[in-house]
């Protein structure tokens, strides 16, 4: 966290959110909440003029309702998450590059994307819907270039769904941009995107947020107080 915020001061970011994984679905040891405070009011009390963000990033909490809501209550983060990173396969749960091997890739997509609206509608404690393209970062080679417009639909319903929960969409920046996914959002009453880097180390902080700042803004949204704050679309309050 330390060399995170040493960056983020170094390349002029006025304020960072670190959003900690929450997952119930896979392997991951169990977020230690006491922990990640302690190191988050050290990285406070060294970096004053840095504003510091808690955060989580929850996995699936609509399959995992108590255990997401527990966390929540005990951790009362600036910023909270919803994220999707599997689905069924036949009696366990499976990521995404598991479910590629057993499926056509087309139809994990959609899948994904039909679990979406479930997400979304069955927990209500997340405010920021993160990387609706989770399952491009695997998406196999074979199966040519992924091309958004073959399923329009599908993220355009999921896309209504959350503008209409009145949640905001990530621009998740880790991997190249999706302006078709975020011109989508607006046209479907999108009111405000957020940038995340989904950073894992100190250097990839902030990762094309000047690329992402310029799609937003060319697509209607319009900047925010800060860069990592949330950009209304134009005409919002």
């Amino acid at each position: 966290m330390e060399q995170t915020c040493a960056r983020a001061v170094a390349i002029g970011l006025p304020a960072v959110a670190f959003t900690d994984h929450a997952d119930y679905i896979t392997d991951a040891p169990e977020l230690d909440l006491d922990g990640y405070l302690e190191r988050l009011q050290r990285c406070r009390d060294k970096f004053p003029d840095l504003q510091i963000l808690s955060g989580v990033e929850l996995g699936e909490p609509h399959w995992h309702f108590a255990a997401a809501a527990k966390l929540l209550e005990a951790g009362q983060f600036d910023r909270v998450l919803g994220s999707l990173h599997g689905l069924p396969l036949g009696q366990q749960m499976a990521e995404m590059p598991a479910l590629y091997e057993q499926r056509p890739a087309a139809d994990v997509v959609r899948a994904y994307l039909a679990e979406i609206p479930r997400l979304i509608e069955g927990f209500d404690g997340f405010s920021v819907l993160a990387h609706l393209d989770y399952p491009l970062r695997y998406w196999p080679s074979e199966a040519g270039p992924f091309d958004p417009g073959a399923f329009q639909e599908e993220l355009r319903e999921v896309l209504r769904i959350l503008a209409g929960s009145g949640r905001v969409l990530e621009i998740n920046t880790s991997r190249a941009l999706s302006p078709e996914i975020t011109s989508w959002w607006y046209e479907e009453g999108g009111t405000a995107v957020s940038f995340g880097s989904d950073a894992h180390d100190p250097a990839s902080i902030a990762h094309r947020f000047t690329e992402a700042a310029a799609m937003a803004e060319a697509i209607g949204f319009r900047p925010g107080r800060h860069l990592c704050d949330y950009w209304p679309r134009l005409g919002s309050s």
